[in-house]
């Protein structure tokens, strides 16, 4: 694996922790300290994730322009920016400014980050996507099992302790990525010619494969809002709740012997990976449906994790193998906006249907969401068939 590489990944890993001491417990905050309900939370949080969108966008297509270590840069220097406000003014309605300007932001740095790895070890296919989801979940696993701690002395110093991780980031940043930056010439030719992409089924493709991946995180945002609150109102502890998270970080690294040779085996079958990894969190959340107790929700959680190790990674790989010369920043920007789409709409949509219909009938009638999942996974590639078919006619 490149230099380039283990920088990235140490960059993802100190900016995942950072943002992890505060995205599991969102939804616990407006709710318990704020006093707001779970649809307004919903709300919050869908503000954050609809500013993550324009930020995912802009950081694709910054990327493709001006190149990853500016991009980078932009996204982390805005987030300071923001932490710094979270940490003086944490009331209503102070965090919902601070906590959209940080979706904003951070929504910069994410594309930036998986097409920078894209195309600084392009021969290391989903091995580079996968190193960097495993950074993430190293991340997921240390910020809430922090947090937790933290918490339960002050949230207040759950903001500091954000802003000292995104300082660090800062300086890693600064220090390493200046040096192997891409530069835009390299890899966006297509832009720079002025040159249109006439071949337009790869991005239909992306978007029909992206559209299942939507469905699949519009469910699995619950895991960080209604099931938060659920667990609280069960009386499980906020430490409880934050080793949940430690448990998916830590599973997803441990259980790689066991995943990669099954992956290895589904190298270039990425539509029975998809559909294996949605069944397989089709069947935590009915688990979970069922829990009123700690190990159950443990049990749900670990069965999650195996099939998200199966279908977060393939999406992003996915895209970098469909985007064309120079679209590679762009492709990543998709992906990363569909799932912050999911996670804008997820936390409403939930904190809806539990005031209105109750914890149990928001767990099936979201289960049935990923059911319909499976579908675009099966079928993302008709407009690639389409294509090859079309051209394969008009050589003969």
């Amino acid at each position: 694996m490149p230099r380039s590489v283990w920088l990235l990944i140490i960059g993802m890993l100190v900016n995942v922790t950072g943002s992890s001491f505060l995205w599991p417990l969102n939804t616990i905050y407006l709710h318990d300290h704020l006093g707001k309900s779970l649809s307004v939370a919903g709300l919050v949080l869908m503000a954050n994730a609809g500013a993550g969108i324009i930020g995912n966008l802009l950081g694709g297509y910054l990327f493709d322009r001006i190149g990853g270590y500016k991009s980078i840069m932009l996204g982390i220097v805005i987030t300071i920016f923001g932490l710094v406000g979270l940490t003086l003014w944490h009331g209503w309605p102070h965090y919902v400014w601070f906590l959209t300007i940080m979706g904003f932001s951070g929504g910069i740095v994410f594309p930036s980050m998986y097409a920078m790895v894209g195309t600084a070890w392009p021969e290391g296919g989903r091995k580079a996507f996968n190193a960097i989801y495993l950074a993430q979940n190293l991340g997921v696993a240390i910020g809430p099992a922090v947090a937790g701690i933290i918490a339960d002395a002050s949230f207040d110093y759950i903001f500091i302790a954000n802003l000292g991780m995104y300082i660090i980031f800062f300086f890693i940043a600064v220090l390493g990525y200046r040096r192997f930056d891409i530069s835009p010439n390299m890899h966006t030719s297509v832009i720079n010619e002025g040159k249109k992409i006439r071949n337009k089924a790869p991005f239909y493709a992306l978007l029909i494969v992206t559209s299942g991946y939507l469905m699949c995180w519009l469910v699995y945002v619950q895991w960080q809002s209604t099931i938060a609150t659920y667990t609280q109102e069960l009386g499980l502890t906020l430490k409880h709740y934050s080793l949940l998270w430690t448990i998916n970080g830590l599973l997803i690294l441990a259980a790689q012997p066991i995943i990669q040779p099954i992956v290895k085996k589904l190298e270039h079958r990425v539509k029975a990976q998809l559909v294996l990894g949605i069944v397989i969190m089709m069947i935590s959340f009915i688990v979970v449906g069922y829990a009123q107790v700690f190990s159950m929700f443990v049990t749900a959680m670990v069965i999650l994790t195996i099939g998200e190790m199966f279908v977060w990674p393939a999406v992003p790989t996915l895209a970098s193998q469909l985007a064309p010369k120079g679209r590679e920043g762009f492709y990543q920007g998709i992906v990363n906006s569909t799932a912050t789409v999911g996670r804008m709409l997820g936390p409403f949509v939930g904190g809806v249907l539990v005031d209105q219909y109750g914890m149990t009938a928001m767990f099936l009638i979201l289960t049935s969401f990923m059911a319909l999942a499976i579908i675009p996974s099966l079928y993302y590639d008709l407009p690639l068939k389409k294509t090859a078919l079309k051209n394969t006619a008009e050589t003969e």
